[in-house]
């Protein structure tokens, strides 16, 4: 790079994005023996490098950039950043990208120093906006100002919805966070999108755009480092937001700014249209305007700062760069990132002790020169670059090899998030632009080597997680064949997952397809390819259930018939309590000659399951029975083994012998709290029956039949008595009691109360397994109250009615007529209700023990008989 020699050509190319100018600078680069060229940005460097390195091959081209040196022994061209560019080299054709971002507040000041003073030997070209044509004329008066075109029309299309975007789309956010969650939008409703950040080195950078580009996704999310000249096969450019932070606090992009983006759509000679989405405002009508027809107000002053430095001592070096310039156009740069840490370095005092020296005061301005690739400016920045300054001027002056072996090894680490490898790959950019100091460290070349492989391998991971994270590349297959016009195959796998082109979609459980792919743009056409192998499936497994044993169907949740631990099928009431009706599931791809085939398996299954559990109760279905006998089945079978011994009193009165027989050879027996069959307290009857009562009531308790084998439990609040005496207990004291037990429990207390009042025993407590105030609970319920207590222990006796007082000498006789008591020595009154029964015969059975109690007079439509009328017990 020299000075413009007197016969050296100055052409600055003008114009809006897609114009062509870059392409033609490179062109006339290598026209000539040696050339120069500077991009604002590493990622871009590096892709026009590659561009440059097939046509002219690997030994002829040179990368310069901050962190990245690939030099060889007779590279004739050079790809640099503009930071970067070798002011000391001479080449016959030097070019600038993007020279309106003289303009820039933070980097303004590098971009106007190669405007000033960079130089071709034979020809100099700037490329950018038109914006500085202006400024340009007066910066470089022998300057050809050349205006190209656009090659294509840009349109503004206004607001979208994010999901409504059409393929081909570039959505533009300003910060990390908010390009994740677009792309995490993306990727749920359009399969997938590839992420551009400033931060993403050139290697993870490539790999995502490398998928839009090849069609593996038709989304691109970026901050606005897109606007620099990435070039892509974008259509469509959409604001997500119109405010950046610019390093000192939010602002709104200015017009040349969002055109630089904007400009991003359309390729060559295809127009390219832009808009807004997510919540960014509509643009207003001058903003669209300017966009459209590219016209802007120029740049009113550049930014520029002394490059003439002077390194005598630490004060001269920053009194130079203090230097203003005469112009009034340019302003001097004042807080570049370089000079902040040279202020903050020269105020320690160690520093000011060894900064001593024209080569030392060089030294420490070069240290001040190596980026914080974080941008955060940390303490521990600093405190990194005083280290390396304090070791650079010490012993050996070269970097502790073990000390950089460990910085280096700290940051080799693939594991962590994407925000984790992105700060990592930001460390080892400012070691990879360390150790391209040859001088500060040993075997430069190896260390260059290190950091360029971990950066890779961190950059490897950060795409894969990066795809993982917003690709679904399920989705994205799908998207292109689709867009190819062709059709998807699908199949159902052994394992019960049905896949299309390869990929699951979903899984088959039991008769009902379960889609996985639900929120995709592309659901629909994926759903359709996969409902056509669903017809064959569902007839295959309706064969499957034909074929199956009993013991492959179960009863689950609420009345659920599950096969294959999916539920096929539910049960719902029917006609009685004993017959549930079986309703298929209703899946739409089930057709009718299949339902039916699968209900009439399932009746069969249910038909066998109710005989094996409840055997006993379909004899007493059966069962020829007459009289007070017939209604007593009727209530059983209605309890489905189980009634309350009050409802059946007065029918249990008046049985007859013959008829007690008929009852207990069908397995009923009577106690003073329930009738019930033993057989049917089993555990799998037990859950057989409150299966059967939840379906016809439509209640099923949340805590269900008690464990087996428990013969107490705490009732349930949402449980009903008429819940447990259908499943064969009843409710006592807060509690559940299985039939059996309860039984026991009354006819122990009975015989306690035999002797009069009684105390609670350790046998009754043993036996019911409950404490004292549980027990007494359930004698409450059993028909005892507390009586007086003795010696402070509580004594229990029969609760009983009050008779009525009546006139002293009269007797209620039978009939309802008073009739005069016989005195002493009188004759025997006729005893009450009628002659005494005969004696059981010797062996004969006896009826259970009740207690009883008078019953008020009953209306013939409430005796339990009326329903005799209508009960049909099979002859």
């Amino acid at each position: 790079m020299s000075s413009m020699t007197q016969d050296g050509r100055i052409t600055a190319m003008l114009g809006p994005t897609n114009t062509g100018k870059t392409y033609l600078a490179i062109e006339r680069m290598l026209g000539h023996a040696s050339g120069m060229i500077g991009f604002p940005l590493r990622l871009l460097a590096r892709e026009n490098y590659d561009r440059i390195v097939a046509l002219k091959g690997k030994h002829a081209v040179a990368l310069i950039t901050g962190e990245e040196k690939i030099l060889p022994p007779r590279a004739r061209y050079f790809v640099c950043t503009v930071e970067s560019m070798p002011t000391d080299r001479f080449v016959d054709f030097l070019a600038v990208d993007e020279i309106q971002l003289c303009g820039d507040r933070e980097r303004g000041h590098v971009f106007t120093d190669r405007l000033l003073h960079a130089r071709g030997r034979q020809e100099t070209m700037f490329l950018g906006s038109d914006i500085i044509r202006p400024l340009l004329k007066k910066l470089v008066p022998k300057a050809e100002i050349v205006t190209r075109q656009r090659l294509s029309k840009l349109s503004y299309t206004g607001p979208r919805k994010l999901t409504r975007l059409p393929r081909r789309s570039a959505i533009v956010a300003f910060s990390a966070a908010d390009v994740y969650v677009l792309a995490e939008i993306v990727r749920r409703q359009r399969g997938g999108a590839a992420v551009v950040l400033g931060a993403l080195s050139p290697r993870a950078r490539n790999a995502q755009v490398a998928m839009y580009q090849e069609g593996e996704v038709d989304y691109l999310i970026a901050t606005d480092a897109i606007g620099m000249g990435l070039n892509m096969d974008v259509d469509h450019v959409a604001f997500a937001e119109d405010m950046k932070f610019d390093g000192r606090a939010p602002r709104r992009l200015t017009p040349p700014e969002m055109a630089q983006i904007a400009g991003r759509a359309g390729r060559h000679m295809n127009d390219g249209t832009f808009g807004v989405t997510a919540d960014c405002p509509p643009l207003d009508e001058e903003m669209v305007e300017a966009l459209e027809s590219h016209s802007f107000d120029p740049l009113r002053h550049v930014y520029w700062r002394n490059s003439r430095l002077s390194f005598g001592s630490l004060g001269l070096l920053r009194r130079s760069l203090e230097t203003h310039s005469e112009e009034p156009h340019v302003i001097r740069k004042r807080d570049a990132e370089d000079q902040r840490t040279l202020e903050a370095m020269a105020r320690i005092e160690a520093v000011q002790d060894r900064a001593t020296s024209p080569d030392r005061v060089k030294l420490l301005w070069d240290i001040c020169q190596i980026p914080d690739f974080r941008k955060t400016m940390s303490e521990s920045h600093a405190q990194l670059l005083s280290k390396i300054f304090f070791d650079l001027t010490d012993g050996p002056e070269r970097l502790a090899t073990d000390w950089v072996a460990n910085q280096v090894k700290r940051h080799d680490r693939t594991d962590g998030d994407i925000d984790t490898l992105v700060n990592r790959i930001a460390h080892i950019r400012t070691w990879t632009y360390i150790t391209h100091r040859g001088d500060w460290v040993s075997d430069p070349v190896h260390w260059q080597a290190s950091t360029r492989a971990v950066e890779d391998r961190l950059s490897d991971a950060l795409h894969d997680k990066l795809t993982q994270r917003f690709v679904d590349k399920r989705a994205a297959l799908f998207m292109r064949k689709l867009k190819d016009g062709g059709s998807l195959s699908a199949a159902v796998k052994s394992d019960s997952t049905v896949v299309v082109e390869g990929h699951a979609v979903g899984h088959m459980e039991g008769l009902k397809f379960v889609p996985d792919v639900v929120d995709s743009a592309n659901a629909k056409p994926v759903l359709t390819a996969a409902r056509k192998v669903l017809p064959e499936e569902l007839a295959r497994r309706t064969g499957q259930i034909e074929a199956a044993d009993n013991a492959a169907f179960s009863v689950g949740p609420k009345g659920s018939v599950v096969w294959l631990g999916a539920e096929i099928a539910r049960l719902e009431a029917g006609a009685d309590i004993l017959s549930p009706q079986i309703r298929v599931a209703n899946e739409e791809m089930l057709e009718g000659e299949l339902r039916k085939r699968i209900e009439t398996r399932l009746r069969t299954w249910l038909t066998g399951e109710t005989q094996e559990r409840l055997g006993p109760l379909l004899e007493i279905k059966q069962a020829e029975l007459e009289g007070a006998a017939r209604g007593i089945a009727f209530q059983v079978l209605e309890g489905i083994g189980g009634v309350s011994s009050d409802k059946v009193s007065s029918l249990r009165r008046d049985l007859d012998d013959e008829q007690r027989k008929s009852l207990a050879r069908l397995g009923i027996r009577f106690g003073t709290e329930t009738v019930f069959l033993p057989v049917l307290l089993k555990p799998k009857a037990v859950e057989f029956r409150a299966m059967l009562w939840s379906v016809f009531s439509g209640q099923f308790p949340e805590e269900g039949p008690p464990p087996a084998g428990r013969v107490m439990v705490t009732r349930a609040e949402d449980a009903s008595d008429e819940f447990y005496l259908a499943i064969g207990y009843k409710r006592v004291g807060g509690h559940a009691v299985r039939a059996d037990m309860l039984e026991r429990v009354a006819q122990m207390v009975r015989q306690a109360a035999r002797e009069g009042a009684f105390a609670i025993s350790a046998d009754m407590l043993s036996l019911a397994g409950v404490g004292h105030e549980a027990m007494a609970a359930i004698l409450t319920d059993l028909g005892y109250r507390r009586g007086e207590d003795v010696e402070e222990e509580p004594r229990f006796i029969p609760r009983r009615r009050e008779p009525k007082r009546r006139p002293e000498g009269e007797q209620k006789p039978k009939g309802g007529k008073p009739r005069q008591q016989t005195g002493e020595g009188g004759e025997k009154r006729e005893r009450k209700g009628g002659p005494r029964k005969p004696k059981r015969k010797e062996g004969g059975p006896r009826g259970p023990k009740v207690i009883s109690s008078k019953e008020p007079a009953m209306r013939p439509e409430d005796s339990p008989f009326a329903v005799l009328q209508q009960l049909k017990l099979a002859k």
